[in-house]
C-alpha cells in the first residue's frame, strides 16, 4: 500500500460527518471513533465492534464505509486475527459492489484495491487475475 490508512481512515470520517452520513448516530460514532483512535487494547477493540456496528446499520454512508475499512486495517495491526483480515475483505468487496461504479478512477478506489489486495495476502489468498493460466499441455515430471 502506498497510503497510510490511519490518515484516509480520519480524512473518510471527516467527509462522512461533512456529508452527514449520521443522522442521529454522529454523537455515538465521533465518542467511538475518539476511544478506537486514543486507546488499546481492550477498549479499542470494543469501540471498534461497536463503530462496525453502527457501520452495518448504515450500508449506504459511502465515507462512513470507507472508514471502517481503513479501521480494519487499523485492527489488523493490533490484532493479527484472520477474523479481520476476512473482516476487511468482506468490506472491500461489499464497498466495491455498492460504490466502486461511482469512483472508478479515483484515489479512494485505488486505495480500496490496494487494502483489499493486502487483506486477501494476509489470509493467504491470491488474485485470480494474478494466477497463472493452467497449461494442460506443459509437460509433466519426466517428459
Amino acid at each position: 500500500m502506498n497510503f497510510d490508512p490511519a490518515v484516509s481512515a480520519q480524512q473518510a470520517l471527516h467527509q462522512a460527518v461533512a456529508s452527514e452520513e449520521f443522522g442521529d448516530l454522529e454523537a455515538e460514532v465521533i465518542e467511538a471513533e475518539e476511544t478506537f483512535s486514543s486507546d488499546h487494547g481492550e477498549e479499542a477493540r470494543y469501540a471498534y465492534e461497536i463503530l462496525q456496528r453502527l457501520g452495518a446499520s448504515l450500508p449506504q454512508a459511502r465515507h462512513f464505509q470507507e472508514f471502517l475499512i481503513y479501521i480494519t486495517w487499523q485492527q489488523v495491526t493490533a490484532e493479527t486475527l484472520p477474523r479481520y483480515f476476512q473482516k476487511g475483505l468482506t468490506l472491500c468487496d461489499g464497498f466495491l459492489l455498492r460504490f466502486g461504479n461511482d469512483i472508478v478512477g479515483t484515489q479512494t478506489y485505488q486505495q480500496i484495491l490496494d487494502i483489499r489486495e493486502s487483506f486477501q495476502g494476509g489470509l493467504g489468498l491470491e488474485d485470480e487475475d494474478a494466477m497463472p493460466e493452467y497449461d494442460e499441455d506443459a509437460f509433466q515430471g519426466g517428459d
